[in-house]
């Protein structure tokens, strides 16, 4: 799903006064209340009434390209299972939870958010899902489904407020030609791409170099292989194509992907006149 744009008040309150500590999230006219602490405030924070509600949760942790690991899980009780997870799962540093300030987010509600946000992180591919299975979503009335439906909407811009872009999918291609399309080219290699809010987003048919250079940043080496393991960069006359469009966090990352070598994405990537992004956003700024 892409969430519709629309004007609303988002406010996040530092309990503890500081911005590492648990930090609640309301929005205007929503009924959900957001959660966002580390797993080393949890034996703090748990006592709080809201995890003795239905819950939908997010726990992330480092993985090891240098990305986001991420397990999305739901509970009619999220104190309990949340308790297990602190007690059996290593991985997790921090952790999301979305409850309702009234009764009306009962136990199907929360299966449909999780299968939701699954669905979304799968194609998103921003982050590594630790989730084991992909569970459809529960069987529910017309009038509940369109409840969990708006609940989910309302959830979904306040993540990349809090630093996770897990269950961003990249905008279509049609929504992107408001921006300039780029071009790349190097030994062995070549793409095109845009610099969107969603990211820098690279256009499937990009030829990445299949060699790497001593100098390439590790985390970049990460990237192309876990881009290798996933069929998103397969073997090709040319070299490595990319078979998906993807989006990288930065247009340096993209470009050292495909150049397999350290690179300035803002002097690598150029329009169909020839100018760089670099001078196409000094340009902008006036």
């Amino acid at each position: 799903m892409r969430v519709r744009p629309r004007p609303s008040t988002i406010r996040i309150f530092l309990a503890d006064g500081t911005p590492e500590g648990l930090r609640i999230i309301e929005k205007s006219n929503w009924s959900g209340r957001g959660f966002d602490f580390a797993r080393a405030d949890w034996t703090k924070v748990r006592t709080r009434p809201d995890f003795g509600k239905p819950a939908v949760y997010v726990l992330l942790g480092p993985a090891d390209d240098g990305g986001d690991l991420v397990y999305v899980g739901e509970a009619d009780e999220v104190r309990s299972r949340v308790n297990m997870h602190h007690a059996g799962l290593d991985f997790w540093t921090r952790a999301v939870v979305f409850a309702s300030k009234d009764e009306n987010l009962n136990k199907a509600g929360v299966k449909y958010l999780e299968s939701g946000l699954i669905r979304l992180a799968l194609a998103a591919k921003r982050a590594s899902l630790k989730n084991a299975n992909a569970p459809g979503a529960p069987f529910m009335s017309e009038a509940d489904q369109a409840d969990a439906e708006g609940f989910l909407e309302e959830m979904l811009p306040i993540f990349p407020l809090l630093g996770l872009d897990a269950f961003e999918v990249i905008a279509a291609k049609a929504a992107a030609e408001e921006v300039p399309r780029l071009h790349l080219q190097g030994a062995q290699s070549s793409g095109y791409g845009r610099d969107t809010a969603d990211g820098f987003i690279v256009e499937a048919g990009s030829i990445a170099r299949p060699t790497e250079t001593k100098s390439l940043p590790p985390f970049v080496r990460g990237i192309r292989a876990k881009l290798l393991t996933e069929g998103a960069l397969a073997a090709d006359a040319a070299g490595l194509k990319l078979t998906e469009d993807r989006a990288f966090s930065s247009p340096s990352t993209a470009a050292m992907v495909l150049l397999g070598r350290p690179a300035n994405g803002r002097t690598e990537w150029s329009d169909s006149a020839g100018r760089t992004l670099k001078a196409i956003q000094e340009e902008a700024a006036g």
